[in-house]
């Protein structure tokens, strides 16, 4: 598994900007496929977005697209989640997701095998 951790939550106002970063740790990054989930209270976990390795291809959730961005830095072992215009149902706590090496995960979070902490995302209307 990968260690991950999670930089940048925190409280912002309705149609203002955030950016996340998950730095990680233990396994070969170039290789993973990462991914952002979320969760609000009494929820399940959902998908936001993911990138996968090497071709870079991005997917994101319907009610994120258009909105927040995923990328990363192999250089630096690090996902980015640049979220702007949220609004107040982005309210969560966000997570960032490791796949196992060489594969092609989507947005299951079964597909995932290493998890960050999660941080929280507070959008104030």
């Amino acid at each position: 598994q990968v260690q991950l951790v999670e930089f940048g939550g925190g409280l912002v106002q309705a149609g203002g900007s955030l950016r996340l970063s998950c730095v990680a740790s233990g396994r070969t990054f170039s290789m993973i496929g990462m991914g952002w989930f979320r969760q609000a209270p009494g929820m399940d976990r959902e998908f936001v977005a993911a990138i996968r390795w090497g071709d870079t291809i991005t997917r994101y959730a319907d009610s994120v697209k258009g909105r927040f961005t995923i990328s990363r830095d192999d250089a630096k072992n690090t996902v980015y989640l640049q979220m702007n215009s949220l609004k107040p149902e982005d309210t969560a706590v966000y997570y960032c997701a490791a796949a196992p090496p060489w594969s092609r995960p989507g947005t299951a979070p079964t597909e995932y095998d290493s998890w960050g902490q999660g941080t929280q995302i507070t959008v104030s209307s």
